[in-house]
């Protein structure tokens, strides 16, 4: 919850200071849950999200594009229908609530002027994207929410629309009711941001640690550990900071450097090993955190089948293997057979008709120790011979197909992992696309009953360019990776690969008669760790050598490659920015 009422709230007032008077452009629906306006003004242009997702609803302006479908989605139609060059006229919030609601002034068919109401309501799960006549009445809603869902409120089109239900809370925006709230510290077990939290409305978490943390300089006491005068600083501390928000918008990293939170206000109670930036506006903090965020969220959303996929298939080449391994290692014991038949066979003379055993000298080890081999008494000593020499050859022939049958597997498990490794990394749908296409291919996907190949998205490998000027390229999957290192390239270009460590290749192209910058290669080794199983790590080791030295076996899957006479650097991982050809 950390886009609370206080977010919401300055949010609110930056667009009203931004967007009002200007002209909706275009409208796109990226995702089902998220809709994009672009928006026409006297002091610009601005690309507007508003977006319902469950984990990440939010509204900002965003400098970034989204892939689009191939055929709007219906609501994405409507919308276009309705508000497409309409004017925005008024941006508010209702009753203190998570919502922002943007009025549009815009024509009907009919040529009258109407105003559309388009909200957003941002509370987790129950986010939504809804687009309101004049009189309220819904026109269509990005999730339709019927009795089934919820039978406290429904949002269908043709209903009336109504606010969500109010809470049995004081709203932290209230600065009247604030002056008269109180808080239960009878919980003894219970936190004091959490009483302030069942007390007050709209505040998040961080917001009401803070407060906890500016009244008594802690946040590790409970309820029962508090004295009468740290309840009473709590209290009168909590009244202060609604009745004066000090708006200072900020996100605070980890010691890692990842965005762990975001707010409206200052943020003062986490410790030196944390990181607290403050930027001028509400829209660049909500854009910054949700950015990668929520990227990475609706890349899982999307790449869940490929997931389970290829988790499923290296569960159960990881058994095949276990079972091969045990085959082996029952045939080490295959020359004991044939020893055991030799010594049978010399022995004929002495084995009496119907013996369970026989103990005789093995006189293929020193001094010939006595050996005991059990023995079928329902077949002759000759039988029992030859059942033996079976035994043996039976082993042996095993053990040659079984070690076959191994290297295909431990080669079809590096090829899954490495096109694991492709799809942690993949960064648009196009991307998951050609990795579902290479699956097909290799057989690991079935294909529709019309058994033809689907086309493939065209994408090429990630282009950047070192501070030297230098082309690096790096492949997104394993095509690509042949596609880049075999054809692409050429016989003095640069190769790069993480040691013993899946992951992406990378060229650096050469011109003519060019010494590559040690610069350059430093730069390239980097790309090659970050685009690898290892970029969480430090100190990556990544090979690299000249193209004509890698080499690709006959048969071998996508993307797996051998190379000779290369050099090794250790390296931190990091990523630079792509150039978009």
């Amino acid at each position: 919850m950390a886009f609370d009422t206080i977010c919401v709230k300055k949010t609110v007032e930056e667009l009203n200071n931004t967007i009002i008077g200007g002209r909706v452009d275009k409208i796109y629906l990226p995702e089902k849950d998220e809709l994009m306006m672009a928006i026409r003004t006297l002091g610009g242009n601005y690309k507007l999200v508003l977006s319902a997702s469950a984990n990440n609803a939010r509204v900002h302006f965003s400098d970034f594009s989204k892939e689009n479908p191939k055929t709007p989605p219906m609501f994405c139609m409507l919308l276009r229908k309705h508000l497409t060059s309409g004017k925005i006229v008024k941006v508010s919030q209702p009753n203190f609530e998570r919502i922002i609601e943007i009025d549009i002034e815009s024509y009907n068919e009919l040529g009258d002027l109407t105003t559309k109401h388009l909200i957003c309501e941002i509370m987790g799960r129950n986010s939504n994207v809804i687009l309101c006549a004049e009189d309220y009445r819904i026109i269509d809603s990005a999730k339709h929410i019927d009795f089934s869902l919820s039978s406290v409120r429904q949002i269908l089109p043709g209903m009336q629309y109504e606010l969500p239900p109010k809470q049995d809370k004081i709203p932290i925006l209230d600065t009247e009711k604030m002056q008269g709230v109180s808080l239960d510290f009878s919980h003894d077990a219970n936190t004091p941001d959490k009483a302030i939290m069942s007390a007050v409305s709209g505040i998040s978490p961080i917001a009401a640690r803070e407060i906890v943390f500016g009244a008594i300089g802690t946040n590790s006491l409970v309820l029962g550990e508090l004295s009468e005068i740290s309840k009473k600083q709590i209290l009168k501390k909590l009244i202060d900071f609604a009745e004066n928000i000090k708006f200072s918008p900020c996100i605070i990293f980890d010691p890692s450097g990842k965005p762990l939170d975001f707010s409206a206000v200052p943020i003062t109670y986490y410790g030196e090993s944390y990181k607290v930036e403050y930027f001028d506006t509400m829209n660049e903090v909500v854009a910054k955190f949700y950015f990668e965020r929520d990227k990475k969220e609706r890349m899982r959303q999307k790449s869940a089948d490929l997931l389970k996929l290829l988790n499923n298939n290296l569960e159960r080449l990881t058994k095949k293997l276990v079972i091969q391994e045990k085959t082996l290692r029952d045939a080490e014991n295959k020359e004991k057979y044939k020893i055991f038949g030799d010594l049978v066979t010399a022995n004929l003379y002495r084995i009496e008709k119907g013996a369970e055993s026989v103990v005789v000298n093995n006189f293929y080890e020193p001094d010939s120790p006595e050996v005991e081999i059990p023995l079928s008494k329902e077949i002759s000593a000759a039988k029992n011979a030859q059942r033996y020499y079976k035994l043996f050859t039976k082993l042996k022939n095993a053990e040659v197909e079984t070690e076959k049958q191994r290297q295909m597997t431990l080669s079809d498990i590096d090829y899954l992992e490495s096109t694991l490794c492709a799809l942690e990394n993949a960064e648009s749908e196009a991307d998951l696309n050609l990795i579902r296409a290479e699956l097909s291919d290799e057989g690991y996907i079935k294909r529709g009953k019309s058994g033809k190949k689907e086309a493939k998205s065209t994408s090429k490998p990630m282009h950047f360019v070192s501070s030297d000027g230098f082309d690096i390229y790096v492949g997104k999957n394993n095509t690509q990776n042949d596609y880049l290192t075999l054809k692409f390239a050429n016989s003095q270009d640069i190769w790069f690969h993480t040691k013993q460590i899946h992951g992406s290749h990378t060229v650096i192209k050469l011109g003519i008669d060019k010494e590559v910058p040690k610069t350059t290669m430093m730069e390239a080794a980097k790309l090659a760790a970050y685009y690898s199983k290892a970029r969480e790590s430090s100190q990556v080791p990544v090979d690299y050598t000249q193209i004509k030295n890698v080499k690709k076996p006959n048969g071998a899957k996508p993307g797996m490659v051998i190379y000779d006479n290369y050099n090794t650097v250790y390296v931190n991982p990091e990523n630079m920015t792509e150039v978009k050809d």
